[in-house]
């Protein structure tokens, strides 16, 4: 038993913020320069990023115009979710973020996986934003006319996998100028790359060298960081407000209608994707201990960068998807594309320098983030006392941040930048329903201590589980033979490039055979492109099609426990919905943060199992951390706290 309860033994708020004042009065404390303007300017930094300049385009192309329902949908979730984070900082005014504040409300154990996950957020997440970086510089420089090779701009996993997806199109017919960017970088990189003792020399080299820059500004102290990242803002903001004002003069009402061209599920398609573009406003609670009035100020500033960029957001994607058709926009860089559409192409030249700037201050924000996250837990012996260590001169963590650049930059050599998208996902909306959670435990003990600034409050008893019944009344009768095959996991077409990477080369071409035979007119027409072929096809003709293939059932279908294992995470979700009823009910939970759980947890579930895989193999490394280090050394043991 005591075992147990030292796994669980909790952090006091007034030892917590006691420790940290020591550290400053011993000369390791950080220095204070951030006020609310800095704060919420680090915020937008770091919001307003790939998502405006990225990712706003696929989530456009799956859901068409009402992809703003999106948007507001994820600011809703993040902003019940900084409520939740308002309330802790206010309460516990140092760093560490979500990783003390489950310290104090669960437990060591909770809080070291917490501040693990938190770890993986900020290095996978810089990954990504590290390579959207290099496509748009990239670009950028392929338009003044130096161009760096395709091995020099991607990494090895992702080159290999392109390869041979390529490979399976050219076999089924496609020719290579109807390739996506993508398709065609992966394939040139893999086909040219210099092969250096029998290994394919590929890497993203402007991320890694853009990785170690920023690294180094972070390095040299926060206030270089802040005023770097204050002008970044500006200028991010300025160009924002251009593309705004200057689209507006083009829009075409007509590309509005239809509205909700791809449905429900068209416009949550794109969850990742936006979701990825409001990361980060979490990293502001890292910086507490820098704050000149964390209590006042962490609280504001969240809930500005928020409301903010989530205006913008909505805007732009109305501009955008009003300039051109929505399914355009499945291109890196939307926001230049829409104007080169228009024949402004100088205009295009701007909006890329300012991508540039933008990504820069993500990685900025990001990088100043996770060595905070390191430092706090060295602090309480979770981690060797050198990663606690101030830079005497400088005032940061310098050996915390080397290592943050070393997190960023070596696995960038290798991991897919999906895979660090989705990653990066699962970690950020972890340290969410963890907070939110946290905040409903503080609400469910006796005597908790609470902060100045307190999350408004709605009795969930009852709105909640009206709430939840509503929306199941309205799937039910809106989606019912959908909601019925997932709840029955009635077996799923595979779309055609799923298929065709099941497919051997044989029986690509019987199925090439067969359809020449079937409909030699349309096969012809589509240049014997199978791809094309099938795709052109209306969802029900597409059904037909593939029903009647020569090949076998199970290359046609995903059905069994190889669908069922993709449900799991949804089904998490459900069970948790329906237990967090009965707490509303015994507990009067407060509305605000049950929703931010949920909504945030409704996010993770949409997110890839394969993911979800990656995500538990990260935490079984904490874990093996910590109980070979961490549990002997936590300052907690050697007091006797629990």
């Amino acid at each position: 038993m005591a075992f147990l309860d030292n796994l669980f033994r909790k952090k006091n708020v007034d030892d917590a913020i006691a420790s940290a004042d020591r550290e400053s009065e011993h000369g390791g404390g950080l220095q204070k320069s951030l006020g609310v303007v800095d704060l919420t300017a680090l915020g937008i930094a770091a919001i307003i990023g790939a998502g405006i300049f990225s990712t706003i385009g696929s989530a456009s192309f799956n859901g068409g115009p009402a992809v703003v329902f999106l948007f507001i949908f994820t600011a809703l979730a993040c902003g019940f979710a900084a409520f939740a984070y308002a309330e802790f900082a206010s309460l516990i005014p140092v760093s560490g973020s979500a990783y003390t504040y489950s310290y104090v409300a669960f437990g060591e154990l909770v809080a070291w996986i917490i501040g693990w996950a938190l770890i993986m957020e900020y290095a996978v997440g810089n990954i990504t934003v590290a390579v959207s970086w290099s496509g748009y510089f990239t670009g950028l420089c392929a338009s003044a006319g130096w161009h760096i090779p395709s091995w020099a701009t991607i990494d090895y996993v992702s080159a290999r996998d392109g390869f041979e997806v390529a490979n399976g199109l050219l076999k089924a017919g496609t020719p290579i100028a109807s390739f996506t960017d993508a398709q065609r970088e992966a394939y040139d990189a893999w086909a040219n790359a210099p092969n250096i003792g029998g290994l394919r020399a590929i890497l993203d080299l402007p991320a890694i060298i853009m990785s170690i820059l920023i690294t180094a500004l972070v390095y040299v102290g926060i206030k270089e960081s802040k005023t770097t990242a204050n002008a970044m803002v500006v200028l991010k903001l300025v160009v924002v407000l251009l593309v705004i004002i200057v689209g507006a003069f083009y829009v075409d009402t007509t590309n509005w209608h239809p509205f909700t061209p791809n449905g429900f599920g068209g416009v949550m398609a794109g969850v990742s994707s936006v979701f990825f573009a409001y990361i980060g406003f979490d990293a502001l609670s890292t910086t507490a201990e820098e704050c000149k009035n964390p209590q006042r100020d962490l609280p504001r500033a969240m809930v500005y960068s928020i409301v903010l960029c989530t205006v913008l957001y909505i805007i732009i994607a109305l501009v955008l998807t009003g300039m051109v058709n929505y399914k355009e926009l499945d291109v890196n860089d939307p926001l230049a594309y829409v104007f080169s559409k228009i024949n402004l192409k100088w205009f295009s030249g701007i909006i890329a320098v300012s991508a540039v700037v933008a990504m820069a201050g993500v990685f900025l924000v990001f990088q100043l983030g996770q060595p905070r996250i390191w430092m706090t837990m060295s602090r309480d012996g979770l981690l060797p006392r050198r990663f606690s260590k101030i830079h005497p001169t400088f005032r940061t963590p310098a050996f915390s941040t080397v290592i943050t650049g070393l997190f960023v930059v070596v696995p960038m050599l290798f991991i897919p930048s999906d895979t660090v998208l989705d990653l990066c996902s699962m970690g950020t909306l972890f340290a969410f329903v963890l907070v939110c959670a946290g905040v409903l435990k503080l609400q469910m003990t006796p005597g908790s201590p609470r902060g100045k600034f307190r999350t408004p409050y709605l009795n969930a008893k009852w709105v909640y589980p009206a709430m939840l019944a509503g929306m199941a009344l309205f799937l039910s009768m809106q989606y019912q033979k959908d909601t019925t095959d997932w709840i029955t996991n009635a077996r799923e077409m595979y779309d055609a490039e799923t298929m065709f990477s099941r497919l051997s080369e044989s029986e690509i071409s019987g199925v090439k055979t067969y359809f020449a035979e079937q409909d030699s007119a349309g096969f012809a027409a589509a240049g014997g492109d199978l791809a094309q072929y099938l795709n052109a096809m209306n969802p029900e003709a597409y059904e037909t099609a593939i029903e009647n293939m020569p090949i076998p059932e199970e290359e046609k279908y995903a059905s069994g426990w190889d669908l069922f294992q993709h449900k799991i995470p949804m089904w998490l979700f459900i069970f948790t919905c329906l237990w967090l009823v009965v707490l509303s009910f015994r507990h009067n939970l407060s509305l605000i943060p049950v929703l931010g759980l949920v909504f945030c947890f409704y996010m993770m579930a949409q997110i890839p199992a394969k993911s979800w895989f990656g995500f538990f193999i990260w935490l079984l490394i904490g874990l093996v951390i910590y109980f070979g280090y961490g549990y002997a050394n936590s300052k907690l043991a050697k007091t006797g706290n629990a």
